[in-house]
């Protein structure tokens, strides 16, 4: 169980994230929404303690991570995982190389920019890249990759870590649709084959009911609506996103915007999906 409780994150007087208080179960696949600033990335930096709380805690197995440091940070920063809109890979390296960075906190900063992998740690990250239709790249340079296949690479040098939650933030919005959906089918596979717990800003709404079994909403930093993601309803998006909802639904036809509310018919996960 990852438990929030009153944390918050202010900006001289502006309240990025004023007192959210949720509890994550252990392999649950959670959507955090909203309009940007909302506070949806604000919050997942803090908890993967890329930025400090104002306020608040973060409990994990015991331990308040919001108020740890030094090797016990890097220790949480590899359980917990994160993810970026913008991938953050070293494009003149391999993508082997990329992976294996996730083993940094196993190895220590030098050997890593050594590459003092052994055997077995090569072997585990091209089993991870193979999960995602990627072992064919694994000698070719991060920047020779298209914007969807680099995601998948952040995503295997995540699993590599190991981690236990997996974060990310707006892992599609820089995806056209087709490489938008290879990558969320790939982080429900993950979470259900692993039952790695998945916490993941989305823009738009069709997305966040199609993959996440949990939906927050957030909004001028204060979550709205927490629940699940039939619940969804056309009166609850407006208290998220305000009275115009074109700019969150580019995605929906009116059909599926008026069937806010309605179960959505379950979606494939399978290795065909993410061979497309």
């Amino acid at each position: 169980m990852l438990e929030i409780k009153g944390l918050s994150k202010h900006f001289a007087a502006t309240k990025a994230v004023d007192d959210v208080t949720v509890s994550i179960p252990d392999g649950q696949m959670v959507g955090i929404i909203g309009r940007s600033g909302a506070g949806k990335s604000t919050l997942l930096r803090m908890l993967n303690r890329l930025a400090d709380p104002t306020a608040g805690q973060i409990n994990f197995k015991g331990r308040d991570v919001a108020a740890i440091k030094g090797r016990e940070l890097l220790k949480w920063r590899s359980e917990c995982a994160m993810i970026f809109q913008q991938f953050n890979l070293v494009g003149r390296l391999d993508v082997i190389t990329n992976v294996l960075t996730g083993r940094m906190y196993h190895h220590g900063f030098a050997s890593s920019m050594l590459k003092f992998y052994s055997p077995a740690e090569r072997a585990f990250a091209i089993h991870a890249l193979d999960r995602l239709t990627m072992s064919h790249t694994a000698t070719q340079r991060a920047d020779t990759l298209s914007g969807g296949q680099q995601q998948r690479v952040a995503i295997a040098r995540a699993l590599v870590q190991e981690p236990k939650i997996l974060l990310a933030d707006e892992p599609i919005a820089s995806l056209d649709p087709m490489n938008a959906k290879v990558v969320m089918d790939a982080l429900r596979t993950i979470n259900q084959e692993d039952q790695i717990t998945v916490v993941c800003n989305l823009h738009t709404l069709d997305t966040a009911r199609r993959y996440c079994d949990r939906v927050i909403g957030m909004a001028a930093g204060k979550v709205v609506f927490d629940g699940n993601a039939d619940d969804l309803t056309m009166d609850v998006a407006r208290d998220i996103y305000g009275a115009d909802l074109s700019d969150f639904t580019e995605e929906m036809t009116s059909t599926d915007i008026s069937a806010l509310g309605k179960p959505l018919a379950p979606t494939a996960i399978d290795g065909q999906a993410l061979a497309s």
